[in-house]
């Protein structure tokens, strides 16, 4: 039971870090090339799935990989709205929010099942 929890914890630290470190790449790209405002939400809930399913094939690992999964993905679509909102200090939910969590337990889920179905090398 332990174990499981450090690993969804572990997982959801590793979503959050990777949706900073690709918003800020992002940000940088934005102002380099003076890309449309337009592309900004699409390309952050790509790289929003990207870190999910990432610190889900790094963190997670035994069984219940199901389970593992959904819940590192909703938790970590929720404190990532969370952290986006405390740096923006702006607070506003919409029904997009239940879109996301049900994109980030679906990605979550998916990069659970796959983690604990890799074979571990020797």
């Amino acid at each position: 039971m332990r174990t499981n929890v450090f690993q969804v914890l572990k997982a959801v630290f590793a979503a959050v870090l990777f949706s900073l470190a690709f918003v800020l790449i992002f940000t940088v790209i934005i102002q380099l090339f003076s890309l449309p405002l337009t592309a900004v939400k699409p390309v952050n809930q790509v790289f929003k799935i990207l870190a999910i399913a990432a610190g889900g094939l790094i963190f997670i690992r035994g069984d219940k990989g199901l389970i593992k999964g959904v819940i590192h993905g909703v938790s970590s679509v929720v404190i990532t709205f969370l952290v986006f909102s405390l740096i923006s200090m702006s607070f506003s939910l919409s029904w997009l929010f239940i879109v996301e969590l049900i994109v980030g337990a679906v990605a979550g889920a998916i990069s659970g099942v796959i983690a604990v179905n890799i074979k571990k090398t020797s």
